[in-house]
């Protein structure tokens, strides 16, 4: 399965700054960061309830907002890259 996750985190408090950061990291263990806010996803269907459980967690359900899109297979491989963005290699191995 393939998805394409961006968010938008309020960051007008600590407490929104510090969620920014947990939702970052979050996205970093499972996918691959392609834009700031906005990361490449490759998983299974086993593991995207544990990729949305633990986003929903983390946000403040009432000022921030996460959008998870699924891509047809072979979509993120037919990415069309402008300027300095590069394939990202998402069935390669990670090292995480």
């Amino acid at each position: 399965m393939e998805y394409l996750v961006t968010y938008d985190v309020d960051t007008t408090t600590p407490a929104g700054a510090q969620r920014l950061r947990r939702v970052a990291k979050i996205c970093e263990g499972h996918g691959i960061r392609v834009q700031k806010s906005v990361f490449e996803v490759a998983c299974t269907a086993a593991q995207l309830p544990a990729l949305r459980q633990l986003l929903s967690d983390v946000i403040d359900h009432t000022v921030d907002n996460i959008r998870m899109y699924r891509l047809t297979t072979g979509t993120l491989q037919a990415v069309e890259r402008l300027g300095v963005a590069q394939l990202a290699p998402h069935h390669g191995d990670h090292i995480l």
